[in-house]
């Protein structure tokens, strides 16, 4: 299957950007998918013009494709009236041309949990974008069961990285490798397991160029549980001077949502980081084994890139 053409519809996201870099160092056929034709790409990679909420322009983008990855992120207040509709279009449009969709998922849809979150763990949303997410894999389950087109579902918990936006990103890791106050939300003592993004997308190649994946959801490997805390201090040249930042509580971060439009999209999910954040990936790593970077290299990764990015 490696040999064939796969698509990448979101092409230019943190993920969707990643996973056009790794396909087309492994000598894949790349076809990078967004809303605008890019230019600059390396040879092996082609770019195409496609409206995700159109499953006839995507059709038209993936014919020829054995696999595409769905790594499209709408804006958060697009979510609800987006999401639906393009998961549907990608369904459709792969399962026109035969080709096997995998999807770039997260685990907002297990709720407040006690332990650590696998396939097995019960999903009991506790926010409106975890209701969703649990909406979007049974969508895409059911397409697969019923025969629509093949699909399987890679997890990641908080990511982390070049081109991420999340509570871990930009306000955490990277103000701390620009040598500002990094602001955490959250207890930054409790066990977490965030994911370096270059993990989430090899974990996403391996399923799709695995004839078992399809069907079900899969958690992708990260490295044993650390602490933010820990994390964060990985992210200065000073690793002997404790880095000092500013904790933040859910009230205080639901407030915060006033003027800060990254707290506002991201109060109700603040729970996640009031109780142990760790996956339990062991299906994966029976499967097909584990070498997740450890965090003191993706950590140093994310802040030289936050250091050479000085508007990101």
């Amino acid at each position: 299957m490696s040999n064939n053409v796969h698509a990448v519809i979101g092409a230019t996201g943190a993920t969707g950007r990643v996973i056009v870099r790794e396909l087309n160092a492994r000598g894949t056929a790349v076809r990078a998918v967004s809303r605008r034709v890019q230019t600059g790409l390396p040879a092996g990679v082609t770019s195409v013009a496609a409206d995700a909420l159109d499953a006839a322009s995507l059709r038209k983008a993936v014919e020829g494709a054995s696999v595409v990855y769905h790594c499209v992120m709408p804006t958060f207040e697009n979510w609800q009236g987006q999401f639906p509709r393009i998961t549907r279009a990608i369904i459709e449009a792969a399962g026109a041309v035969g080709a096997r969709v995998v999807f770039a998922d997260d685990t907002w849809m297990y709720g407040r949990v006690d332990g650590p979150m696998s396939e097995r763990t019960a999903e009991n949303p506790v926010s409106h974008k975890g209701v969703l997410r649990a909406w979007l894999g049974e969508m895409l389950l059911t397409a697969h069961h019923r025969g629509d087109a093949e699909v399987t579902i890679g997890r990641a918990p908080e990511l982390f990285g070049p081109h991420v936006g999340s509570l871990l990103n930009a306000s955490f890791i990277g103000a701390a490798a620009r040598g500002k106050r990094p602001i955490y939300i959250g207890n930054p003592d409790l066990p977490i397991t965030p994911m370096f993004i270059d993990d989430f997308a090899r974990g996403l190649i391996a399923l799709a160029e695995a004839d078992d994946s399809t069907g079900r959801v899969w958690m992708i490997p990260t490295p044993a549980p650390t602490t933010a805390r820990e994390l964060v201090q990985l992210a200065v040249p000073e690793k002997d001077r404790p880095v000092r930042f500013s904790r933040i509580s859910s009230r205080t971060g639901k407030a915060l949502g006033l003027v800060w439009p990254l707290a506002r999209e991201g109060a109700e999910m603040i729970y996640q980081f009031e109780q142990p954040f760790v996956i339990d990936a062991s299906d994966f790593t029976k499967r097909f084994g584990a070498t997740p970077t450890p965090y003191a290299e993706s950590v140093r990764i994310t802040a030289n890139w936050y250091r050479r990015t000085r508007t990101a």
